[in-house]
């Protein structure tokens, strides 16, 4: 008989600590409820013993949540449509605030999120969605946190992922970027030419101070031209070398005129 009541209370402890036993996960929190009330110090991770029916037990994740935000549509400063979406990484820092402040800190998270995500879109410009995104990420981070703290959630980081724009739009930057680098290329060919007629006025100066120059430059030419195997080589005529030619033959003609004169005398 003894037996049988030992073996009997043996079962019931079992059961009970079947029924109050818990294990806590090293990312976790166990917050306990006894009559409904929480105890203000959560459960660390590992086993945790509960009393039968008086205490209920629920889980807190303290890891880092990564929570998309859905993007958003709005009308920027400039008046430009786009839609905007984010990412917000989160963490739950004190599991008594998250659970007793807000009915589902998840939810409450997004919605803020969300909300503040449009209303950084009303106060930003295109050019800042586009190209200043970490002084956005800093501004849409503190908007977050503030009631976020309250709910003992901390914000980790917020990453604003992708803006997308019209398709007229993204034709009229496109044709601005090509106008751009259009511009770009006649500004650097202009500046190109400018400097080379800059050093060909000063080669010009040199060879004109130095004739012999001239020739070399010549002479350098159809070594070039004649490398190239070419049928045909094209040598240019100085124009110094016509006006020698042209004066030597006046000079010529001069002594044959007076030569016919003193003729005509004599046989006069």
């Amino acid at each position: 008989m003894l037996v049988e009541i030992l073996l009997g209370i043996a079962a019931l402890g079992g059961v009970w600590l079947g029924s109050s036993a818990r294990v806590v996960k090293q990312y976790e929190r166990g917050l306990v409820f006894r009559f409904g009330k929480v105890h203000k110090q959560p459960r660390d991770p590992g086993l945790a013993f509960l009393m039968p029916v008086a205490d209920r037990m629920r889980k807190v994740n303290m890891q880092v949540v990564a929570m998309p935000v859905p993007a958003q549509e709005g009308i920027t400063h400039d008046n430009v449509t786009v839609k905007v979406d984010a990412v917000v990484y989160f963490r739950v820092i004190d599991p008594v605030q998250a659970i007793v402040s807000v009915e589902d800190y998840r939810y409450a998270i997004a919605q803020v999120a969300q909300t503040s995500l449009r209303s950084i879109i009303g106060k930003s410009e295109l050019d800042d969605l586009l190209a200043n995104r970490e002084r956005l990420n800093e501004g849409l981070e503190l908007m977050i946190d503030s009631p976020a703290l309250e709910w003992g959630i901390h914000i980790d980081r917020v990453e604003i992922k992708d803006v997308a724009l019209p398709e007229s739009m993204k034709r009229s930057m496109s044709r601005q970027a090509e106008a751009e680098r259009e511009r770009r290329a006649r500004v650097i060919s202009a500046d190109g030419e400018y400097q080379a007629s800059q050093k060909l006025s000063e080669a010009a100066a040199v060879m004109a101070n130095t004739p012999a120059a001239l020739q070399l430059r010549l002479l350098e030419t159809v070594v070039e031209v004649a490398a190239e195997k070419n049928s045909t080589l094209v040598l240019p005529f100085p124009v110094e070398l016509l006006r020698f030619l042209e004066g030597a033959a006046g000079a010529n003609q001069k002594p044959a005129a007076e030569i016919t004169e003193q003729s005509q005398e004599k046989s006069g």
